[in-house]
């Protein structure tokens, strides 16, 4: 058994560095709201699963990922391993979106968010489960988003002087001259459309990117995913659209449907890009299937 009952899983990469730039605030934080904890950095990508997967085996009651909405993703990916765990995440958002921290009112500031994790108030919330061409699932916590928002995702990788939302910002200008719009067939649980899709999002939690209120209201436990179908925007008319993404305030838009369904598949014969919760997911999918699972992970928050 582990000396502390907490394992902290650090990204020194995430926030563009930032995530290890903050360690020795981390640790005094933590120390300060009485967490007795161990902590191991990441060394690579997808390594956060490992750690939090071994952290599970030995015996570890709370996991804490310290980092973006990856680094959130990859460890409860890695707690999941284990169907019969019972160890509770924790989140010190120290990334460049931190959008699953947002949707759990969890604080921005490390003091802040190690106080959530000492008061110990644990809450249920749901887990959507994303299938790629019928062979890799893994699980997200927060949003898919297929056509346009992959693209960012892919596009903002490539900026690494800047944080927050401002690298997305910069990639979404980019990608409205870019974007192709695939055509897409989209079945969810009461219906089917079929039509050119800019952005269709498949959403656990109202934000994503930082900052965009993709399904503004998305919850994390009512046991349904927000699903967002955005038509064939015209490119000078998507630049007034993300603002309005930005204030949530999208869903009346004329090309714009939104959906309520505990399942959706996405089929298209052109190739689809798709992040999950900020990371890539796929840049060539043709099929993709959508479950959620209510209730499916404990969390401090």
């Amino acid at each position: 058994m582990p000396t502390a009952k907490v394992k902290v899983i650090l990204n020194p990469r995430a926030g563009r560095g930032y995530g290890g730039r903050v360690e020795p605030l981390l640790r005094q934080a933590l120390r300060l709201a009485g967490v007795d904890f161990d902590l191991e950095r990441t060394a690579y990508h997808r390594h956060a699963i490992e750690l939090a997967a071994q952290a599970v085996a030995a015996g570890y009651e709370t996991v804490i990922a310290a980092g973006g909405d990856g680094t959130v993703q990859e460890v409860i990916n890695g707690l999941l391993q284990d169907p019969h765990s019972s160890a509770t995440l924790g989140v010190i958002p120290v990334g460049s979106g931190s959008d699953f921290a947002y949707a759990l009112n969890i604080p921005a500031d490390l003091d802040g968010a190690c106080r959530v994790l000492a008061r110990r108030r644990a809450r249920t919330v749901d887990l959507g489960r994303v299938t790629v061409d019928r062979r890799e699932s893994r699980y997200f916590d927060n949003t898919v988003n297929v056509g346009f928002g992959g693209i960012v995702a892919v596009e903002a990788a490539k900026i690494h002087w800047l944080r927050g939302m401002a690298p997305y910002l910069l990639a979404v200008i980019k990608t409205i001259f870019l974007a192709p719009y695939p055509q897409v067939a989209i079945r969810y649980d009461e219906g089917e459309v079929r039509l050119r899709t800019a952005l269709t999002c498949v959403a656990n939690g109202p934000r994503e990117g930082g900052g965009f209120l993709t399904a503004p209201d998305a919850r994390l436990d009512d046991g349904l995913f927000d699903l967002i179908i955005t038509g064939p925007v015209g490119r000078l008319a998507m630049f007034g659209l993300i603002f309005r993404f930005i204030k949530g305030s999208h869903l009346s838009h004329p090309l714009l449907q939104a959906k309520r369904t505990r399942r959706v598949t996405i089929t298209s014969e052109d190739a689809l890009i798709a992040h999950a919760d900020g990371e890539i997911l796929c840049t060539a999918a043709h099929h993709l299937e959508f479950e959620i699972l209510p209730a499916r992970l404990t969390v401090w928050a």
